[in-house]
């Protein structure tokens, strides 16, 4: 039985991508299965009956805090009996991926695949995976990642998909607070926002925050701890805590203020 522990905005569409491609996947989730649409929608916030017959789990919880209630404290999942491999897919600091090794059962695989996109992606299934870990797990692991994206990077050994994905969040980030900053610069010169996207998105300014605007569902949120741009502060501290020693972090510390300081940005229609 393969487990989707953190059934949010990420981990539900990511749950109904596996079902639909058959395999016998179920999710847990600390609201009440009464919070979710549908009949079918398999999630659960029973622990007991989410553990059983568990072999594959997959996390996409928000942080550390919640990957260790998962695993360690609250729900103490890596003592399932029948648990034989984690998958991480929730933006975590390398540093903390990387000593888990050392915390986990040897017989149990680990692999780092966290995965960019955005909520639109989960629901398309055509996500992007980095992946760290053994080939042979990797292999053995690949058609739940088809199943669930399109574009899957090997970045090497266990840790190293985690440390590629802070630092493609650390340019997210940017571009996310630099792009807010534009379009507000083009309301204050009277341009039109769908103008100006268009623009940018054939020209160098070219990004994915902007040319996807009108998809991303974060894309006009302000700051708030439990929202995607809040969490976008969390990944530049976890790109931040595996920064190279001695390197200066004036530019992701400022990209950290900037996104900080984001405001509910009011629809264009």
């Amino acid at each position: 039985m393969i487990g989707v522990a953190g059934c949010g905005r990420m981990g539900a569409p990511m749950l109904a991508a596996l079902r639909r491609a058959g395999f016998p996947a179920k999710g847990f989730d600390i609201r009440p299965s009464s919070d979710f649409a549908g009949k079918d929608h398999a999630i659960t916030d029973d622990i007991a009956v989410f553990s059983q017959d568990l072999k594959i789990l997959i996390t996409v919880v928000r942080d550390i805090a919640q990957t260790e209630q998962v695993l360690f404290t609250d729900q103490k999942l890596i003592h399932a009996k029948h648990l034989d491999c984690v998958i991480l897919c929730s933006t975590l600091s390398p540093r903390y991926v990387r000593a888990l090794r050392a915390r986990v059962p040897d017989h149990i695989a680990l692999i780092d695949a966290p995965m960019s996109g955005a909520q639109v992606a989960a629901e398309e299934a055509r996500l992007s995976f980095m992946l760290g870990g053994a080939p042979a797990d990797l292999d053995a692991a690949q058609p739940l990642f088809d199943a669930m994206g399109s574009h899957f990077h090997r970045m090497g050994a266990y840790g190293s998909g985690m440390q590629a994905k802070v630092l493609n969040n650390l340019l997210a980030a940017a571009n996310t607070a630099m792009t807010r900053l534009v379009l507000e610069w083009g309301d204050a010169a009277g341009l039109d926002e769908a103008a100006l996207l268009a623009l940018i998105h054939t020209s160098s300014g070219q990004n994915w925050f902007a040319s996807n605007f009108d998809q991303i569902e974060f894309s006009r949120d302000g700051l708030s701890e439990d929202n995607t741009i809040g969490i976008l502060v969390k990944d530049v501290e976890s790109a931040l805590d595996a920064a190279p020693q001695g390197t200066d972090t004036t530019l992701p510390r400022s990209v950290q203020t900037a996104i900080r300081s984001l405001r509910p940005r009011p629809s264009s229609v």
